[in-house]
Formats: structure tokens, sequence, C-alpha cells
């Protein structure tokens, strides 16, 4: 059984930073995504990781933007990085895993495309 479990979201200020983690139990290759769902928005994908090989995808809205996604292959956790902040990227942010995709330049980008979900960081950026 594979388990997410997300920590570090919370309050922060507008222009601070802040650092979710996403610890996955779990034998096998992991490919593992950052999804944020907003108020009265359709979730929609940061981007993701490939941890065997450090492999990412971001989403064009998020590509060489203020979010970055990295991962510690020892201990098998995620990280999302976001600086910046407004008080827009207030949302409940999510890690989701899947397995299956070692080979090939395709990392899966949407919520169909993951089978495992962690319990959601909600993060809110206000003074």
């Amino acid at each position: 059984q594979v388990q997410l479990v997300e920590s570090g979201g919370g309050l922060v200020q507008p222009g601070g930073s802040l650092i979710l983690s996403c610890a996955v139990s779990g034998s096998g290759y992991y490919v593992v995504a950052w999804f944020l769902s907003a108020p009265g928005k359709e979730r929609e994908v940061i981007g993701c990781i490939r941890i065997s090989d450090g492999k990412t995808y971001y989403s064009p809205s998020h590509l060489g933007g203020r979010f970055t996604i990295s991962r510690d292959k020892d201990k098998n956790t995620i990280y999302l990085q976001m600086t910046r902040l407004t008080p827009e990227d207030r949302a409940v942010y999510y890690c989701a895993a899947d397995e299956g995709w070692e080979m090939g330049a395709y990392l899966p980008r949407f919520e169909y495309e993951y089978h495992y979900w962690g319990q959601g960081a909600q993060v809110t950026v206000s003074s």
C-alpha cells in the first residue's frame, strides 16, 4: 500500500516562501506530482518529478516560475518550494504518485494518471 504524507502547509505573508513536503511510502518507482485546488477553480497540476532520476515536468503556467519541485531520493520525499507568494496562491496543495513511468520521456500530468494521493495541505497567504 502506497501512502503519501504531506507536511509544511500553513499561513504565510505575501511575498514570503514556503516549502511543502510529500513523503512517499512504498517500494516502487514513482513519479510524484503536485496539484493545487484553489477556491472556485478546478484542481490543476503544477508539475511532477520522477524520483529515480529527478526528471521534471512543469505545466506551462508554472514553468520557469515561482514554484520548484525537487526530491530527496534517499528519503523518498518530494518537495514543492514556493516563493513570492501572493493571496492568489491560497489553495489546498496535493501530492500524488503513480508508478510505471520509468521508461520514456513522458511524465504523467493529469489527475486520472495518478492512483495515490496525499491528504492535502492548506496554504493561506495573508498579512
